[in-house]
């Protein structure tokens, strides 16, 4: 991480953090030691908050803080939703002269939750976070005109004001949900090249017509995509049997896909390209 903060938060508090951490939607590693033998820098039942970017409370510092600190932000970044157990030796091997060894814990938090990323701030957009926000997501918003945004968001709401929307898609975790729907077309097709390129999203889709998914379909075929590869991405989305064209009603039919898609049941096959017609 480029940047980090450490808060030595007290042991009695750890529980309102997490808490806390919880319903801002933030995922983090619980880090716990289980049991500890000989000398070792704090005493079993000790805890530790790891985020992306913070650290709540400690488990004594050093090199043993700093290796459980990395491994906990690996599980982050995979996106590990089981706990696992590893056991330290403080020697020579950490650099550490306590001498004892240190059995922790690291207990994933909030990872069973989606992450959506959502580029746009138009009304669809909008609406669309209204209703998400109540759902299992912690949502990146992403767009680059600030003043497009609401001065109120909830608190799974993350909003990131950006020059390069594209270039945002390399630092964001793998399993995202992605949901394109720009003001502008070029964008919409340069953040489709590059979500289909990095090919780490669990869901992505972008709003437009038919006619929109051909010429997309044609470009990304011409620029050497696979027809596996193109047809990964939802276009256009939503449920067909919810009509209409208001946002708040655009925004229940996507809503509902990705609901359906979270839930396992199979997305609605609204192609209407085969494979021979790409070759043009």
């Amino acid at each position: 991480m480029s940047s980090q903060s450490h808060n030595p938060t007290s042991q009695v508090s750890w529980i309102q953090q997490l808490a806390l951490l919880e319903q801002q939607g933030e995922e983090c590693v619980l880090v716990t030691v289980l049991e500890d033998k000989g000398s070792v820098p704090r005493d079993a039942g000790t805890k530790m908050i790891v985020t992306r970017n913070e650290l709540f409370a400690t488990i004594g510092g050093g090199h043993l803080e700093h290796l459980a600190t990395k491994m906990a932000r690996e599980i982050l970044l995979k996106g590990e939703n089981k706990t696992h157990i590893e056991r330290f030796n403080l020697g020579a091997r950490l650099g550490q002269c306590c001498g004892g060894m240190a059995t922790l814990s690291f207990e994933p938090i909030g990872l069973n939750q989606h992450h959506l990323v959502l580029f746009g701030a138009g009304h669809v957009a909008k609406a669309l976070v209204n209703i998400v926000q109540t759902l299992p997501f912690k949502i990146t918003w992403i767009d680059e005109r600030e003043a497009e945004f609401p001065s109120q968001l909830p608190p799974n709401v993350n909003k990131l004001v950006s020059d390069d929307p594209v270039g945002e898609i390399k630092h964001l975790p793998a399993n995202c949900y992605y949901l394109v729907m720009t003001h502008n077309h070029q964008l919409d097709f340069d953040l489709a090249r590059e979500i289909l390129t990095q090919d780490r999203f669990s869901y992505f889709g972008m709003i437009g017509s038919q006619t929109k998914r051909k010429k997309f379909d044609l470009r990304l075929a011409h620029r050497g995509f696979s027809q596996d590869s193109i047809e990964k991405m939802q276009c256009p989305i939503g449920i067909s049997m919810v009509k209409g064209k208001h946002p708040a009603e655009i925004a229940v039919s996507v809503a509902g896909e990705l609901i359906a898609h979270y839930q396992g049941q199979t997305l609605e096959q609204k192609r209407p390209l085969k494979h021979n017609q790409l070759a043009g």
